[in-house]
């Protein structure tokens, strides 16, 4: 049975997903006010440059429930800011507030904060519970987490294969995917920030690597050539500020990403089709979890994680 915690982090988790294409390049954030057992103000990180969640959340409060706040818990699902960035420190409004208690998800690793809007609430005598729902927090914020803490893209690689482990047919490109697959896959486009394919795919398919079956901003396209080693272009797309990457070249290019341990997803699609020759499909590596599945039509989508901390 979850906490009255938990139950208000989850809130905090639903509102903060809405960030998902406008927050970037900033974490998705949901702040949730309590006061005597009732929602009494919320709010998510809408767009980068614009109100937090915490302001968001405060600024949604009536007039008539203002006097509340002196007795509110405020729950947050990553740690209010405590600099001067696009906008003034959320722990700086939060204490002027008078809250009570805040709960908060989890740290923000981002340098410049770090445990200090931590801090700067336990200084004014707020009280504050740290990591309610600490795990899916970080797995919201995955991309955001891996480039502050692994100063390189949340890398995902995906591939499509026909149900006995090809990847083409006989060497020349097959359509795998479905109209509802397709989707899935275009959707996943526009919530990322670049994708790459290598030199042998781009001369021999020409891909759009757009995001015509779903909507939203069209991702950052990249080629692998031969002549540009991994390290320095997971370095360069971190120095540009990429913080997620989608790998949908060919057998070669998934291979060296899997290679050099760079990678944080797969995403593997089986087709109801098979072909009698062709390029195989890349092995799946040992330190693989499966975290989610989806079925459409006969094809199965399998999404697994990188059995490494976020």
């Amino acid at each position: 049975m979850q906490t009255t915690d938990e139950r208000y982090m989850r809130r905090c988790l639903q509102l903060a997903a809405n960030g998902i294409q406008g927050a970037r390049p900033n974490p998705m954030v949901g702040a949730v006010i309590v006061a005597r057992d009732r929602i009494i103000g919320e709010g998510y990180h809408v767009r980068c440059g614009q109100g937090h969640a915490e302001v968001n959340a405060f600024a949604s409060v009536r007039a008539d429930d203002e006097p509340l706040l002196r007795e509110a818990t405020m729950y947050v699902s990553l740690e209010p800011c405590a600099h001067y960035g696009k906008t003034p420190p959320c722990a700086d409004l939060i204490v002027s507030k008078g809250v009570r208690r805040v709960v908060v998800g989890c740290e923000d690793p981002f340098a410049k904060v770090q445990g200090r809007g931590i801090q700067r609430l336990r200084q004014a005598g707020i009280d504050v519970t740290v990591g309610v729902l600490e795990e899916e927090c970080r797995w919201l914020n995955r991309r955001f987490f891996t480039y502050h803490s692994k100063h390189r893209p949340y890398i995902i690689l995906k591939w499509a294969q026909t149900a006995n482990g090809f990847i083409d047919d006989h060497g020349q490109p097959l359509a795998i995917s479905n109209e509802e697959t397709l989707m899935v896959s275009h959707r996943l486009r526009a919530e990322e920030d670049a994708i790459l394919v290598g030199h042998t795919t781009d001369i021999r398919e020409h891909p759009q690597l757009t995001v015509r079956h779903w909507h939203g901003p069209d991702p950052k396209r990249v080629v692998l050539t031969r002549h540009r080693p991994l390290p320095q272009l997971v370095d360069d797309l971190y120095s540009h500020g990429i913080q997620s990457l989608i790998v949908e070249g060919g057998r070669q290019t998934h291979e060296s990403f899997l290679a050099a341990g760079l990678w944080d997803e797969l995403r593997v699609e089986t087709a109801p089709l098979t072909v009698t020759d062709g390029t195989r499909a890349p092995q799946l590596p040992a330190d693989v979890n499966l975290y989610n599945q989806l079925s459409a039509d006969g094809h199965t989508v399998c999404c697994y994680r990188h059995c490494t901390d976020i």
